[in-house]
């Protein structure tokens, strides 16, 4: 929050780091070959990257933290969309519902926060307008990320359809290869590199190391966001889909109550509507309620013969 524009630095840090990691513990120093030609990386990659500036990107453009991140949950909506016009995929009604209800949950909240931007008090009129067309383009800007990540997702599935699934390969790859990408962006993340040089200086706690605090911050967020794809990495080896979808689901959720509560950012009944909507939609999605039930009838018959 006190420096907006740092999600160049945040995201190179985060590639940074997996890369490395993957470069000594999966492709083994460079001296083990992909089971997947780099040619399809390398177009995954450049999908990956660009979601990936858009999306932090947009932050930049008068979008709050809770949009943003409900509306990247409406990745489900776009997943449908180009389901059924690449894959020829046709699904059932309750999946439709499920898509109506997450679409709703996240107009409400556009809507709503449009009219917050809008009526801005601080403002001159012709200042509130410019502020309302860039939040404009911001939405462009997630529409189209929303759009390409659904994209690369039919893309990852086809390749691992024909060459079978690597996903720590495919995260390493994705993390990897976009590296040299940074150097377009190399002026924003030295600039911010040398603010957060200057922020307060802080303590690690049992260490007795004094670093400037922006810099503890990068750090503790790498690791959570590489704790975090290695624990869905994990789950998808051990789990169901339906799992895998329902916890990462359970996660934003939490991460938007969190984000709302810490940064206290204007949160309307409207807004909460409008989560509840895209929370129960995807839930619907993952088809949880029929998991749930045979789970319910198990659980009466163990404590009926007990």
């Amino acid at each position: 929050r006190q420096f907006p524009g740092c999600g160049n630095i945040v995201t190179f840090s985060q590639f940074l780091f997996i890369a490395v990691e993957g470069f000594i513990f999966e492709a083994n120093f460079g001296r083990k070959k992909p089971a997947i030609p780099i040619r399809y990386y390398c177009i995954m990659v450049a999908m990956f990257f660009t979601v990936s500036v858009v999306n932090n990107y947009a932050l930049n453009l008068n979008i709050a933290m809770p949009l943003h991140m409900i509306f990247r949950s409406g990745s489900l909506i776009a997943s449908m969309v180009l389901g059924v016009i690449i894959l020829k995929k046709r699904y059932s009604l309750s999946k439709y519902t499920s898509i109506a209800l997450v679409s709703l949950g996240i107009f409400t909240c556009t809507f709503m926060s449009a009219k917050q931007v809008a009526s801005d008090s601080g403002l001159h009129e012709e200042d509130g307008l410019q502020v309302f067309l860039w939040w404009l383009l911001g939405i462009a800007a997630l529409t189209f990320a929303l759009l390409m990540s659904a994209r690369m997702g039919i893309f990852q599935e086809m390749l691992y359809k024909q060459f079978g699934k690597h996903s720590k390969e495919a995260l390493f790859y994705n993390h990897a290869l976009p590296l040299p990408g940074f150097l377009l962006l190399a002026p924003n993340i030295y600039h911010h590199a040398v603010l957060f040089s200057q922020s307060e200086p802080f303590q690690v706690p049992g260490i007795g190391l004094t670093l400037p605090i922006m810099w503890f911050y990068l750090f503790m967020n790498v690791i959570t966001q590489y704790v975090c794809i290695r624990a869905v990495f994990l789950l998808t080896t051990e789990c169901t889909s339906l799992t895998v979808t329902l916890v990462v689901t359970l996660r934003k959720f939490v991460s938007l109550i969190f984000s709302i509560l810490y940064f206290q950012n204007p949160f309307t009944v409207w807004h909460w509507l409008g989560t509840a909507f895209v929370f129960v939609g995807t839930l619907m999605y993952t088809e949880v309620w029929n998991s749930l039930g045979p789970f319910l009838t198990r659980c009466r018959k163990r404590l009926k013969e007990e």
